[in-house]
């Protein structure tokens, strides 16, 4: 099927240069494994996971089977005042692999929404517990946390700053981000080491500045996944978590990204021995097949919210929220099956093997090229960081992902960063041929 053969006229592509995309469309008709087809009959190696969602590859039998039998059996259920069989099941799967006392889940459609809900809960809980002038929330320098408009607000993208400032939360303030000049250029699965401490000022400025006793949330990305694979410095996140228990604040991951096998292991909190109070996820946990997303709470949080409303009658609803979609029951269904298809084929356990080999080959191949200034590689990812050509920001790691697609590759353009992130069911070929179209594409746009 050519282009020609549908129209064009009317989607408007999301984060998509739309003007460019139309000299030059890119058009995926079919998937299977690791491989897209387009509507010109090429083969296209899918080296970012579909944006970091499909951990377990394409048209996984499993997943399908479980989405068409469960589309015969219970198609959809309200959310509100009932709820379904797969909704409990998923919720129960996933609280038991989350790390510590996140044992609480509340469904959502995306990690957008997973993001507001996080920062609903906060300021909820600590309503519920008597501190309801907890309002402030801390959030990072680049960090991305989807496009609601609490999320952005907490994020630090600078284009969603200045396109919807007017409209952002008032009360927010943000860390210095973890990655600067100081920083160690090139790491392969390891944590750099920094011999600043980037969280004093958190402790020194920002805290002071509104004091401990009016924020109510920090929310990080443990690894700063949209930005371009930066990685926290040695014992950061450690150091934050204790820097939030001392002054009752609640630490949120948001593990969207890192969340359900990226690391190696089920959560980015287990690879670095962290427990949050809440941790929002998506995009994995049902192989991209279908939207769902959610966050992970504490015991701690969810009975405090419970003992807040025992003195109110018992019709009264506890934590005024929800999606018409909360806890779909296909979408459940295509986590349950996912989360199953990823132990049996311990594929959580392949992504950190697979990472190896990723972080090695493009240390290898990479870091002599013309204008590379930086990799980084930790788990079953890796970023590429290439200079900026004057007074074009972008451009460069832009021009490098139109020739690798030309090339049967795709990669992810993040800044002057490129970026690959493979299915976990990738093979050494795969990700010698990933890292070899790069490489060309790096040096042919020198």
């Amino acid at each position: 099927m050519a282009y020609p053969d549908f129209n064009l006229d009317h989607h408007w592509l999301p984060f998509t240069p739309n003007r460019s995309f139309m000299q030059q469309p890119r058009i995926f008709v079919a998937a299977d494994g690791m491989h897209f087809t387009t509507h010109d009959g090429k083969q296209v190696l899918d080296g970012i996971s579909s944006l970091w969602c499909v951990g377990a590859g394409h048209k996984r039998k499993p997943i399908n089977d479980a989405i068409k039998k469960q589309l015969d059996t219970l198609d959809y259920a309200t959310a509100f005042q009932a709820s379904n069989d797969r909704a409990f099941e998923a919720a129960d799967l996933i609280a038991s692999m989350a790390p510590g006392d996140l044992n609480r889940v509340l469904f959502c459609n995306s990690g957008s929404e997973a993001a507001d809900t996080s920062l609903k809960v906060a300021l909820a809980y600590h309503r519920a517990r008597g501190e309801g002038h907890r309002n402030v929330f801390i959030g990072r320098e680049k960090g991305y946390h989807g496009v609601g408009f609490g999320g952005m607000s907490v994020g630090g993208i600078p284009a969603n700053r200045k396109a919807y400032g007017t409209a952002l939360l008032p009360r927010v303030d943000h860390l210095r981000f973890i990655h600067d000049a100081a920083s160690p250029a090139f790491t392969n699965g390891t944590e750099p080491e920094r011999s600043e401490d980037l969280l004093l000022e958190l402790e020194q400025r920002i805290l002071p500045l509104h004091d401990p006793s009016n924020v109510a949330a920090v929310i990080v990305e443990p690894v700063a996944g949209s930005a371009g694979w930066y990685l926290p410095p040695k014992g950061y996140l450690k150091r934050l978590r204790e820097i939030c228990d001392k002054h009752g604040i609640l630490l949120i991951f948001d593990e969207v990204i890192t969340g359900f096998g990226r690391m190696g292991c089920n959560f980015a909190a287990d690879h670095y021995g962290v427990v949050p109070a809440m941790l929002n996820f998506a995009k994995c946990v049902t192989n991209g097949v279908i939207p769902l997303g959610g966050v992970i709470c504490s015991d701690r949080i969810y009975n405090t919210m419970m003992q807040a409303s025992a003195g109110s009658p018992e019709h009264a609803i506890e934590f005024f929220h929800g999606y018409t979609y909360s806890g779909h029951p296909v979408a459940c269904a295509a986590a349950i099956a996912t989360l199953h298809l990823y132990h049996e084929e311990k594929l959580f356990e392949r992504a950190g093997q697979m990472g190896k080999v990723l972080g090695d080959a493009m240390h290898a191949a990479l870091k002599e090229l013309p204008h590379v200034v930086g990799i980084r590689t930790l788990g079953l990812a890796g970023a590429v960081e290439v200079a900026p050509l004057a007074g074009a920001p972008g451009k460069r790691s832009y021009d490098i992902f139109i020739d690798c697609f030309q090339h049967g590759v795709l990669v992810r353009p993040a800044g002057d960063n490129i970026v690959l992130c493979p299915p976990y069911i990738v093979e050494k070929p795969q990700i010698e041929r990933m890292v070899g179209v790069l490489a060309a594409a790096i040096r042919r746009n020198a």
